[in-house]
């Protein structure tokens, strides 16, 4: 019986698999410290391969570098035995919701999620470290090789978490900045659907590094656009400065289509104008019957002054509401080719991607369109919502704002609007005060939407003489999770008016990353003496829960974080569904971390099919239970995934 990896995806290892899909004859194998064979790339093949492109040596190219990338490729690709602890007390409504709230490093949690959550994010929205000298940055400082990670990843490694003040007297290093927020965008982009955007706030002092990073990693031709947000603050130098930026990334360009517009609102505009090379005067027959808003009325052979209309041929005649007669009408169209195929009944579109729904003439005898406004084009200039505005969000809900400057909930929202649907997930891995969540919890309200918002926040310690300390909180995560209870309550009340906001999601699931509920003996077993093997014969931690286990499980096999999860009795035991239950088949997931499993117990739930089923490794009653195991479900539910841990 397979074991599972309990670990994040080996993004090296990954990357080396499909090297070996286009280039198989460029695999080989080479021997590790310790004499073990491990699959390789030969990069001198390799190089051959590619000939007519590499770029090697110390040749010229352009491209950007500083001192620690390779460490932040490094830091971004290598594996960590970590796992997400379930937290039910910190929690809202932890059994029905479908929203997360991570606590700890970004980049930990960022590489945590790349299995459960590949090509499944539709937004994301991060307002990192703007490197002015006076916030933080993270020190990412447990890069490793993978030879060594398995061993150092099971320490707490403080470093490896801790925020560092880039500040001017250590020169504030560009460099340092480059390194944190390389490995993090790397990982996000993973995240992100083929049709997924990314926006991240910054102001000038990584502007433009920022732009360069992202160039890298999404690629020129899937920048979208550089929004100019007039923020509120100001700063005034040879000129005042008063806005920031948001930098705006597609995954796929291509994928992306215009924004749609949400609303039932009809255009409609005259469809000819003043006569120029642009617009020259011609005809065009109109049948007997088209739609005329006017009172009944007969008009001039030639009317419309500057925008001149001539009845080439019939009469212009309006009779209950309609045109009475074919008429020829010369005059500078703006749309003539439209107006043609949708006299010949075809659907069209404008270059807006907009439905025309009609033409017809006006009670001035002019020609009008009337279409749906299927797309929005947001404006790149920004204003409306300041900084002020997301202090005042914070001190509604906690009675003081603990942050400087933060974004405001209807800057946010604007984008989420713009940017999703109904059932779209919103990542924000700085979430800080969780303006984000808020943010879409609003969206949600006021269109009867599902969207789901994934935060992720370091449990940064409050400072003891802060006024946030004074108020109770003893980090900044705690007061991120304060203001999501608060806001989901504060939306349910100002829109209690509105049908189905019963139904509103306003909860969350706290996981805490933490080291892997896994022992070392479980990573390492051949490293285990003889005169250890009586005390490391547990491959699991001994203060870790059932729970604790489940979702480390369902991290390494990808199954998804907020599916509803139960807990049943089955022949005695202890037995979670997740995405089923005991009175239905085809669950995503059973898993069973009793111990005394027996054939009747795997029998039952063979009966019921799930996709994935999970036991202890030292839970079997027997060692015979374990073989049958296998059997059984492979008679009974051959396609069922087992495996153990």
């Amino acid at each position: 019986m397979d074991k599972l990896k309990m670990h994040s995806l080996d993004m090296t290892a990954d990357n080396i698999e499909k090297i070996a899909a286009i280039f198989p004859n460029c695999v080989t194998e080479s021997a590790n410290a310790q004499g073990e064979l491990k699959k390789s790339i030969d990069f001198d093949l390799l190089k051959q391969e590619l000939s007519g492109s590499i770029v090697d040596g110390p040749q010229e190219r352009y491209h950007l570098n500083w001192p620690g990338k390779r460490e932040a490729l490094l830091t971004a690709n290598a594996p960590i035995a970590k796992t997400l602890r379930p937290c039910r007390e910190e929690s809202v409504h932890f059994d029905t919701t479908e929203n997360l709230f991570i606590e700890g490093d970004n980049l930990e949690a960022l590489k945590l999620m790349q299995e459960t959550y590949l090509d499944k994010i539709k937004m994301i929205y991060i307002d990192p470290p703007y490197n002015t000298g006076e916030d933080f940055i993270y020190a990412d400082n447990f890069a490793d090789s993978i030879a060594n990670y398995f061993e150092k990843s099971q320490q707490v490694d403080e470093s490896g978490n801790k925020l560092v003040a880039n500040t001017d007297a250590n020169g504030r290093f560009h460099s340092d900045w480059l390194t944190m927020i390389y490995s993090r965008l790397k990982l996000a982009k993973n995240l992100l659907k083929d049709d997924g955007l990314i926006f991240i706030s910054i102001d000038n002092n990584e502007f433009d590094n920022l732009i360069k990073v992202a160039n890298e990693i999404f690629g020129e031709k899937n920048f979208i656009s550089v929004l100019v947000w007039k923020s509120g603050r100001t700063a005034a130098a040879h000129f005042t400065n008063e806005h920031e930026y948001i930098i705006c990334f597609a995954k796929n360009k291509e994928s992306v289509p215009l924004f749609k517009y949400k609303g039932e609102d009809l255009i409609t505009d005259r469809a000819i104008k003043k006569p120029g090379t642009k617009n020259p005067l011609s005809q065009i027959f109109f049948p007997a019957g088209i739609d005329f808003d006017c009172e009944d009325k007969i008009f001039p052979q030639e009317f419309g002054g500057k925008e001149p209309v001539s009845i080439i041929k019939g009469v212009l005649e309006c009779r209950g509401r309609k045109l009475l007669n074919d008429v020829v009408i010369e005059a500078a169209w703006t749309m003539k080719d439209m107006i043609e195929g949708w006299i010949r009944g075809e659907n069209i579109i404008d270059q807006k991607g907009q439905v025309v729904t009609r033409f017809f003439f006006k009670s001035n005898g002019i020609l009008q369109y009337e279409k749906k406004k299927g797309t929005v084009h947001p404006k790149s200039i920004v204003t409306g919502y300041t900084t002020k505005q997301g202090g005042k969000d914070i001190e509604n809900l906690l009675e003081s704002n603990h942050f400087d400057f933060p974004k405001p909930k209807s800057l946010i929202e604007s984008l989420a609007n713009f940017v999703t649907e109904k059932n779209d997930i919103i990542l924000d891995f700085f979430a800080g005060s969780s303006t984000t969540a808020h943010a879409v919890m609003m969206s949600n309200a006021e269109d009867n939407g599902n969207r789901k918002f994934i935060m992720v926040q370091l449990g940064e310690e409050c400072k003891e003489k802060s006024e946030a300390f004074k108020a109770g909180y003893s980090s900044i995560a705690e007061i991120s999770k304060e203001r999501i209870r608060r806001a989901g309550q504060k939306v349910i009340e100002d829109n209690a008016d509105k049908k189905g906001i019963e139904n509103l999601d306003i909860g969350f699931r706290t996981l805490k990353i933490n080291t892997s509920n896994m022992t070392d003996v479980y990573y390492n077993p051949e490293n285990t003496s003889q005169e250890d093997m009586f005390t490391q014969v547990e491959n699991i931690k001994k203060d870790r829960s059932d729970e604790d286990l489940l979702f480390q499980v369902l991290l390494d096999w990808g199954v998804g974080l907020t599916l509803p999860i139960s807990k049943q009795q089955v022949t005695g035991r202890n037995v979670y569904f997740v995405n089923g239950g005991s009175d239905s088949e085809g669950a995503d997931l059973i898993a069973c971390f009793d111990k005394n499993i027996t054939d009747d117990l795997v029998t039952e739930l063979a009966k019921l099919q799930p996709l994935r089923v999970v036991f202890r490794d030292d839970g079997f009653d027997a060692d015979a239970v374990k073989i049958n195991a296998e059997q059984i479900f492979k008679q009974l539910s051959p396609t069922t995934d087992v495996k153990s841990l």
